[in-house]
């Protein structure tokens, strides 16, 4: 199943290029789930649909999502139903450690009575993440879409099955877990279940789980579409976004240039930020293209409102009346009028999903074959006496990136993002000698330690 991961800048609409991207797909004949965890209601004014349903007593093992709306041939959309999953996993995990409880003399927890503490909507959407990839073959979905949070709360949650399963190694080593064979034959005795054989199965279910996820972020099948309004100020949070994406080995599919507005008007305001816009617009291919393609969308002047059907190409309000009639007042006055213009009925008809699925397009198919590795380990030691572990990071800066070595694992921080990699073993018998920045490039140069390399006969 592809899977693609939209996400952007604050504001920039990553909602309408979710449910645009997903429209595209199903009209290619893909099977297609939006799903979103925005709850402040903007999915279902966007989709012209009601607050979806969620399914009483659902428990741990079932979907963590509504009930899916179908909207158009092939195309379904529902909502993370984070309270709902929240509760059901609690009370799941009370169910199994009842044991324990009785013998605290603790009282379990009525489901009626649990709120969702901060932080669970991360779980729960990537817990939806791995349950879309679970459905039976034939049943499921060709393509699943996902309206995520804004860009660097992106990055953070795609990073945290990795980080969570280390620190679960860190804390509960597998070595530790030797004397479990006997903990069963301590439980008969003692007539109540041991604490610690809880703590180890909890652990391990946990551990698999967390693979799990972290296996469908690093599929070849999952991308990131990157949405950004085109700005002076967009222009930094799109490169650390990108850096960050980078750093976890997360493919950004293409990039979504949204709301632009008319060129060569007449109105001077409008002008202005037309030009800046294009301005911004030209960073973006130049940083981007065309390994990665820049995709634009047209500012509809108002929101989009349901599916509705493709119009025809119309003029910009801004570009309908004579140049002596516009000025800043007028346009913004038009903008913000409910009175209807003479001949202005077909402009203001409501415009729909309809107008950006095409320009938005659909995901790429899956590649067929992996993509080589790009964190591949180059052998320079005849030539410059170095091994150079070479490291994607476009949109890093120098100002913003630290290395530290650690035992067996580099840790690279890229302005506010954080990963521990561990070394490939040619290179744990090496020190750091140096490093640099490069096109987009970390080269991290790792000279033999002749205490521990292999030495000729």
């Amino acid at each position: 199943m592809r899977t693609v991961l939209v996400t952007g800048t604050g504001g920039a609409g990553r909602t309408t290029v979710a449910a645009a991207t997903a429209l595209a797909a199903a009209r290619e004949g893909q099977r297609t789930l939006l799903l979103t965890a925005d709850s402040d209601g903007t999915p279902e004014a966007l989709l012209g649909i009601g607050t979806p349903r969620s399914v009483p007593g659902r428990t741990a093992d079932r979907l963590p999502w509504s009930v899916p709306a179908e909207l158009a041939p092939g195309l379904w959309a529902a909502r993370i139903v984070t309270d709902e999953w929240f509760r059901g996993e609690l009370t799941a995990l009370q169910d199994r450690g009842h044991g324990l409880l009785d013998l605290l003399g603790a009282t379990p927890l009525d489901g009626e009575e649990l709120t969702a503490l901060p932080g669970v909507e991360a779980i729960a959407l990537l817990r939806a993440l791995r349950a879309a990839q679970t459905a039976p073959p034939g049943t499921g979905w060709d393509v699943l879409v996902v309206d995520m949070p804004p860009a660097p709360d992106t990055v953070a949650l795609l990073a945290l099955p990795e980080q969570l399963r280390r620190y679960l190694r860190r804390l509960m080593p597998a070595e530790r877990q030797a004397a479990r064979a006997l903990r069963p034959m301590l439980a008969q005795l003692a007539g109540v279940p041991m604490p610690a054989q809880k703590l180890y199965e909890t652990a391990e279910r946990w551990e698999r789980e967390l693979a799990a996820v972290q296996g469908v972020i690093e599929s070849e099948a999952t991308t990131v579409r990157l949405v950004v309004e085109p700005g002076p100020l967009a222009d930094r949070a799109l490169r650390t976004a990108r850096a960050g994406l980078a750093l976890h080995g997360c493919r950004v599919e293409a990039v979504i240039a949204n709301r632009l507005l008319p060129t060569g008007t007449a109105d001077p305001w409008l002008a202005a930020l037309s030009g800046q816009q294009q301005d911004a617009l030209k960073e973006l291919y130049e940083q981007w293209a065309p390994a990665v393609p820049v995709r634009e969308l047209p500012h509809l002047g108002r929101d989009p409102r349901g599916l509705g059907e493709p119009r025809p190409t119309e003029p910009h309000p801004a570009e309908s009346y004579p140049a002596e009639q516009q000025s800043a007042e007028q346009h913004s006055a038009e903008q913000q009028s409910a009175e209807p213009h003479p001949g202005d009925g077909a402009r203001r008809a409501p415009a729909g999903l309809a107008d950006l699925a095409g320009a938005v397009g659909a995901p790429g198919a899956r590649p067929d074959r992996p993509a080589p590795d790009p964190w591949t380990v180059e052998d320079r030691l005849a030539e410059d006496g170095v091994l150079l572990w070479r490291l994607p990071l476009p949109g890093a800066d120098r100002d913003g990136l630290s290395l530290v070595r650690r035992g067996d694992e580099l840790i690279v921080t890229v302005a506010p993002f954080h990963r521990v990699l561990p070394l490939p073993s040619a290179l744990r018998r090496c020190t750091v000698s140096g490093a640099g920045l490069r096109d987009g490039w970390l080269q991290v140069r790792f000279t033999p330690d002749p205490d521990l390399w292999p030495k000729r006969l």
